[in-house]
């Protein structure tokens, strides 16, 4: 994973505050540091989480926004404060609040007309749609995926891949014959052959989403699983590895070959059982579940298992996907001798949707269909951000600010060995543990009162999911924000 060396990490946090001063943001007018006038939440967020919980659930609020006021990576909430914000709304904004670009692009009619016109794109796309997907989508697609399905979120982008996969498994048992008047009576009352026993692997700690098929992959947390049926589908071990890496090399390596024993024998077994397994879903980082990572040459074996077995690949770059690894896509730093067979995507693309392989193109229409099957403002905005990534040369900032975060947290952890653990991550896509849950909770709490927005993942890990525009002088605000923290534990 990318790293300098410690000698220049700690020369970055000792000349964090000129170097605050001294660089020039990407983003023209923004906020020059964090500014916290009120507890938070403050008096006015505290009193429209009272009226919002009047009408739903609204536990899971942690300020309002003035999202008139937020600039680059600068969220400001209604009383006023003004935050560093290292979560980008979980990680969904690219190249920050209100950059200019995007203002402009909406002084447009065209543009304007899009955003109100929605169109059901499966049965009537615009006239400029597919050149639209051929400058956006199409243009950053993972090398040797042609096709491409967009769709609205990251949940239904891999609960359709599912059905691409299901799909293309069950035209290649039939042998390309057409449906039997039996298949297409029982299905009709969720029964085979028509509904197949066929299943799609997942991974322990993994998120996937929260409808019912994605659900059934998920493993992160119980409270999103609680009271829901789920689908009875083999789960493996993800990789859990020790830190430091170098360190750890013999451990870790035993530790992917017993997890991928595991997927061949959960393969093997299900297809014993009459449930085939149809596809396997993997993220390039398990990030709800606490930013797991796996090495290159687990994803590499992975792959081979499935081509082995005839089990289809999908990765899941909902979250690691538009660039946080410094990459275009995570899965890039693996290289793989072929391109997975499904790429889901959502969040920082802006709109959700799957890359695949030829062959799990539905042959049949409304297969995999809804009405609105993605939004074609959002790829209009995905088209602006992409030239904004290409004139400021964003993966390279990228890469530049992921070394000094990662190398921060990397002193911190060998500073405050009580407090910190395990700091690892590739880009601005970074974490570290705390000894346990109660104190990561603590850290964030008070990195909030300190004007940084930050957030947790998995059982104790403080994650960062700063934006594109994130730069070494916000990096190093964080990072004396973090350590201030850290002095008064």
């Amino acid at each position: 994973m990318a790293g300098v060396s410690l000698s220049r990490a700690s020369h970055w946090l000792r000349l964090s505050s000129i170097y605050s001063r001294g660089f020039a943001s990407l983003i023209p007018g923004e906020p020059s540091g964090p500014t916290v006038k009120t507890v938070v939440p403050g008096p006015r967020s505290k009193e429209l989480l009272q009226q919002l919980d009047t009408i739903q659930c609204a536990g899971g609020v942690q300020l309002f926004a003035d999202y008139d006021r937020s600039l680059g990576n600068y969220l400001v909430d209604v009383d006023g404060n003004v935050f560093l914000d290292v979560y980008s709304q979980i990680s969904s904004i690219p190249i920050g609040y209100n950059h200019p670009e995007l203002i402009n692009l909406f002084k447009d009619p065209h543009y304007i007309k899009t955003l109100i016109n929605r169109p059901a794109l499966g049965v009537f796309p615009s006239g400029t749609w597919v050149n639209e997907l051929r400058s956006s989508l199409l243009a950053i697609a993972p090398a040797g995926l042609t096709h491409l399905q967009t769709m609205a979120c990251g949940s239904c982008s891999n609960e359709n891949a599912f059905k691409a996969v299901f799909l293309s498994y069950m035209k290649r048992q039939r042998g390309g014959k057409e449906f039997s008047l039996e298949d297409m009576s029982s299905c009709m009352i969720n029964l085979p052959p028509g509904c197949p026993k066929l299943s799609i692997l997942s991974f322990h700690g993994a998120f996937h989403g929260r409808t019912f098929g994605a659900l059934s992959v998920t493993h992160s947390k119980p409270i999103h699983k609680l009271d829901v049926p789920a689908f009875e589908w083999p789960i493996a071990h993800f990789p859990m590895y020790k830190y430091p890496l170098e360190e750890n090399i013999v451990g870790n390596k035993a530790e992917d070959s017993k997890c991928l024993a595991e997927v061949e024998e959960l393969i093997e077994s299900f297809q014993r059982k009459g449930n085939p397994v149809a596809g396997m879903i993997i993220e390039p980082i398990q990030a709800e579940g606490g930013d797991h990572h796996a090495s290159p040459q687990f994803f590499q074996a992975l792959q081979k298992i499935g081509k082995e077995k005839g089990v289809a690949l999908i990765m899941d770059e909902v979250q690691t996907g538009g660039g946080p690894t410094g990459k275009m896509w995570c899965h890039e730093h693996f290289d793989l001798p072929s391109p997975p067979d499904l790429v889901t995507f959502s969040k920082k693309l802006q709109t959700g949707g799957f890359f695949h392989l030829p062959e799990f193109k539905p042959d049949v229409a409304y297969r995999v269909f809804n009405t609105w099957m993605g939004e074609p403002s959002k790829v209009q905005v995905l088209r602006k951000v992409l030239e904004v990534m290409k004139r400021d040369e964003l993966l390279k900032n990228v890469q530049s600010t992921g070394d000094i975060l990662l190398n921060g947290l990397k002193t911190f952890q060998k500073k405050y060995p009580n407090h910190l653990n395990s700091a690892r991550g590739r880009g601005t896509f970074c974490a570290v543990d705390a000894t346990d849950a109660a104190l990561r909770d603590k850290i964030i709490a008070k990195l909030r009162t300190k004007g940084i927005q930050s957030g947790g993942c998995g059982e104790k890990a403080i994650r960062l999911r700063p934006t594109l525009v994130f730069q070494s002088h916000h990096a190093n605000i964080f990072l004396d924000s973090l350590e201030s923290v850290l002095k008064e534990l």
